[in-house]
């Protein structure tokens, strides 16, 4: 397994533009908090070290990863919110749930990025043992919180571009 020998989130991190008048949202699983607090406390971090002023990041909560879609939704109706991070995490258990969840997560974000025609970052972790989900929430393999926010900027930064 390539992620076993390094930090995930070890990249060159001096081509982030700056975010500084982006006005990102931060939507929270509430479904192993532990884990996706660690990753939302990982983005918001990164968003503040790369311009975003604290009041332009908005902060809110469903109850679990599936609710992640719809809460992505209502966030892409504020037309002065230019990206959406989903965190959340859904470990691996005995019955197929994991996969179904796992499946409508992944197709309900894409989604609602194409009809709102707005970034919507899929930061879920989607590993076989909570291990594994520490170990990428601000563990050795780094915290993919971190990366969810630089994709966030990237994107809102591509999109602005291109006007």
């Amino acid at each position: 397994m390539s992620s076993s020998l390094k930090n995930l989130s070890d990249f060159n991190h001096t081509n982030i533009p700056n975010g500084a008048g982006m006005r990102i949202a931060l939507l929270v699983a509430e479904w192993n908090i532990k884990i996706t607090g660690a990753l939302r406390d990982g983005a918001i971090k990164i968003l503040l070290n790369n311009g975003v002023v604290e009041s332009d990041i908005v902060v809110k909560y469903v109850p679990g990863s599936f609710e992640l879609s719809t809460g992505a939704q209502f966030l892409c109706e504020d037309k002065s919110v230019d990206a959406v991070i989903c965190l959340g995490c859904v470990i691996q258990g005995e019955t197929r749930h994991f996969d179904f969840i796992c499946n409508a997560v992944a197709n309900g974000v894409t989604n609602v990025s194409l009809k709102y025609n707005k970034p919507v970052i899929f930061g879920v972790l989607t590993p076989d043992t909570l291990q594994q989900a520490q170990d990428r929430a601000g563990g050795k393999h780094g915290n993919k919180g971190d990366e969810a926010a630089i994709t966030a900027i990237k994107m809102v930064h591509f999109k602005k571009g291109l006007r």
